[in-house]
């Protein structure tokens, strides 16, 4: 069978998305390879479409127990044979597994990669037929990428035991450091690197400084009624109290951090799932594995990590291909609280971790496209219109001061006066000649920098002081109560042998809610029929344990809504759709359309 063939009449879909095919044609060919592509690249179908076309079983290596669990409910919901070995399954659980395996029964099998280690496992796959390995969430091999996990180090040995079987590494995000370092770390053998573009067009990037959380985050939550997303907090303790503080407005929210255990956390991910809440608080605990397709909204309360963190966790919004904002709320602080944490985790890559975080910090800060900015740091270059209308920069909503540089001097030189003896909510004080007794006790009003920028508030200062803290011409101390002093880079902008950009962000406008991005997708008029889609797709969910998204995702509904499909032909027709589908949901779908139609009439 052709692979369009397979991806229509399996999965519904009626054409590749971008290098899929060519992911695809190398798994046949049995080659290895590397594919990195953005989330909602559609990595899964590249090796699962192909295995079924393919004898033997496929080995999926996969970091977690919960995307382990989906993937295998979403391909069993097609009518492909899968199955997971991992510690959620009892003995008798895990030995019937391995049975089928022996049997020659199952297509795929997904595993933690401590299972490749232990050698009974590696006699058993010795007797299996293997059609190919596949490493999911490669990045995870890198010390260069993040979520470094040690035990990924071992697949090495994949090809030393099977030399004859391709491997083939899947990852959403790898700069070309981290994509020649899974290369290496896999022992891939020549193999074919495909890379996609990174940027996600759909998706509006915002970064403002944070200033009453809660409101903040409440407020884009108000902006996507009926909608849902992810908001994503530092410590464990901002996610329980911004969680407690979006549920008493009313907001159907949980936690999910690693305190928690294990049984609420997957309960709390299964709420999420099934679409039983409309908002996860979480912290980077909450991450691979996510794969609903519809969130329409991911909100950062605190500096992500690094680059790759925030490509990634933003990635999860608008899979489907409809809009989605991304909003980052950040303070310098940040950047003090994940020193600290790193420091305490004592890793050997504090150095590199700690010029991610730097780089993340300046990404916060910047005033420049924010899709170009993202697409540059992957090693790619930006092929999308001068101004991309979908990030603060482009949109207007920030702008470069004219006189950057001499503001710049102006903090620097007051910094430099104080001798790295204040913070800098003083230094804020001082330079706008604020009413502060202790300005006036420690006679610093008679300092020549006291009022230079008195025309400008006391939150426009912070935010600059905070771009030159992440430029480098500022630092700040380890203390309890941070001091900021000038660096040298600083004493060189202040000589005149270097310039710097200083941005000002203008105030989020207070817009009125509106429709959501899926109700845009199509009329009004189907809006109704979709949410009246959207219940019945619960209610199936329910039933089979499953999440809601496994039956349908949103722009499968939509397109059912919009274009009310009368047979299971007609059903089959529509984006997603696959045979085994129609034939588990199809008659209920069909009976629904038909009900709310005639009640219509």
């Amino acid at each position: 069978m052709p692979l369009p063939e397979v991806i229509s009449k399996v999965w519904g879909y009626p054409e590749f998305l971008p290098l899929q095919e060519q992911a695809m044609e190398t798994v046949l060919g049995k080659r290895d390879s590397l594919i990195v592509l953005p989330t909602g690249g559609g990595k899964s179908l590249c090796y699962q479409a192909p295995a079924l076309l393919m004898e033997g079983c496929a080995i999926v290596v996969s970091p977690l127990i919960s995307l382990m669990k989906d993937q295998v409910d979403a391909l069993r919901s097609v009518g492909a044979s899968a199955a997971y070995l991992n510690s959620s399954l009892n003995v008798q659980e895990r030995r019937t597994t391995e049975e089928t395996l022996r049997r020659g029964e199952l297509k795929f099998l997904y595993i933690a990669p401590e299972r490749l280690a232990q050698e009974d496992f590696l006699k058993l796959l010795a007797r299996t037929h293997v059609s190919f390995f596949v490493v999911d969430e490669a990045h995870c091999i890198s010390h260069w990428g993040h979520d470094f996990r040690p035990e990924y180090r071992e697949l090495r040995l994949i090809h030393q035991r099977f030399p004859s079987i391709a491997i083939h590494a899947f990852t959403a995000t790898a700069t070309p450091e981290v994509r020649a370092d899974i290369v290496k770390e896999l022992a891939l053998l020549n193999p074919e690197i495909l890379v996609g573009n990174f940027d996600r067009p759909n998706l509006i990037y915002r970064a403002l400084p944070r200033q009453g959380a809660i409101e903040q985050i409440a407020h884009v939550i108000s902006r996507h009624p009926n909608e849902s997303g992810i908001v994503y907090a530092i410590r464990r303790a901002d996610v329980e109290s911004f969680c407690a503080a979006l549920q008493a407005r009313g907001i159907k929210a949980l936690p999910y951090h690693a305190g928690l255990s294990q049984e609420e956390r997957k309960r709390n991910q299964d709420q999420f799932s099934k679409e039983a809440i409309d908002v996860m608080v979480a912290t980077v605990a909450f991450g691979m594995g996510i794969n609903r397709s519809n969130l329409r909204y991911v909100i950062h309360a605190g500096l992500p990590k690094s680059i790759e963190h925030y490509q990634q966790e933003t990635g999860r919004a608008g899979r489907d291909g409809l809009g989605a904002e991304c909003f980052l709320f950040h303070s310098a602080s940040d950047f003090m609280t994940w020193k600290f944490i790193m420091d305490q985790e004592g890793s050997s890559n504090f150095t590199t971790n700690l010029q991610k975080l730097s780089q993340m910090a300046a990404f916060a800060q910047g005033g420049f496209c924010r899709h170009r900015a993202l697409v540059n740091y992957f090693g790619q270059k930006y092929h999308g219109p001068e101004k991309c209308q979908a990030c603060d920069f482009c949109l207007g909503e920030i702008q470069i001061m004219s006189n950057s540089t001499q503001i710049a001097k102006t903090i620097l030189t007051c910094a430099n006066e104080l001798s790295g003896n204040f913070g800098g909510g003083y230094i804020a004080d001082l330079l706008r000649s604020a009413a502060n007794d202790k300005i006036q006790n420690y006679g610093h009003d008679r300092l020549a920098s006291y009022g230079q920028l008195s025309e400008h508030s006391g939150r426009a200062i912070r935010i600059w002081i905070g771009q030159l803290l992440t430029q480098g011409l500022l630092e700040k101390s380890n203390d309890l109560y941070p001091t900021v002093k000038i660096t040298p880079a600083g004493i060189e902008l202040i000589n005149g042998k270097r310039e710097t950009a200083l941005s000002t962000i203008t105030e989020l406008k207070r817009e009125k809610k509106s429709k959501s991005k899926t109700a845009q997708a199509f009329g009004e008029g189907d809006k109704e029929l979709f949410e009246t889609l959207r219940l019945l797709r619960r209610q199936i969910a329910d039933e089979i344990g499953m999440p809601a998204y496994i039956v349908f995702g949103d722009k499968t509904l939509g397109e059912i809504a919009r274009l009310k499909p009368q047979t299971e032909n007609d059903l089959q027709e529509v984006w997603g759709v696959g045979e085994k589908k129609c034939q588990s949901f199809g008659k209920r779908f069909l009976e629904c359309i038909e009900t709310f139609s005639r009640k219509k009439l």
